[in-house]
């Protein structure tokens, strides 16, 4: 399934969505970059059938690692258990600049803006990285990939790349990486 551009949802709506504000269970703790230890910026939403995967990564471009899936400069949280909207800590570039609705297309129109993936195989830009689940050691399921956006307010700084989840169901975890 493609994604594509489906309007401006409200920020905290538990919908297929980039920016806004994350949907967490109770006492998270937001994310700080492992490397510069400042707090991460949250980039999607993703609703699972079990679950929801929520986003993030460090903004301290260049300084830290924040493409490689285990380096610590990104966070991909895979939460089963009730959500409320985060509270959004106020130092940082913790947040993007709009919302946007993805909408699954099996076959996106000719006009529509292609943002991404859900499911499938993913189509990477350079090798193969599917991480390993840091519990059991299996390789992760590619679950969806994520294209910068329609423009700066949107767009999640991926050096024109793209960006990739991937899960582990049975040990709820989950996993972000990208490449350009």
């Amino acid at each position: 399934m493609m994604l594509t551009s489906g309007g401006t949802p409200a920020p905290d709506a538990p919908v297929l969505r980039t920016g806004g504000v994350p949907l967490v269970p109770p006492g998270f703790t937001w994310p700080a970059c492992a490397e510069c230890e400042g707090a991460m910026q949250f980039i999607a939403h993703l609703p699972l059938d079990d679950g929801a995967v929520a986003v993030f990564y460090c903004q301290n471009a260049g300084m830290c690692d924040d493409w490689d899936a285990t380096s610590g400069a990104n966070r991909a949280f895979l939460f089963t258990e009730e959500l409320q909207a985060a509270e959004v800590p106020t130092e940082g570039d913790t947040l993007l600049g709009a919302v946007t609705l993805l909408h699954p297309e099996a076959a996106p129109a000719p006009d529509d803006v292609v943002l991404g993936q859900l499911g499938g195989e993913p189509e990477w830009i350079q090798n193969d990285e599917t991480p390993t689940c840091p519990r059991c050691a299996a390789p992760m399921t590619f679950t969806a990939a994520l294209e910068e956006g329609l423009h700066h307010d949107t767009a999640a700084n991926f050096g024109c790349g793209c960006g990739y989840v991937f899960t582990c169901r049975d040990c709820s975890e989950a996993a972000f990486l990208w490449q350009r």
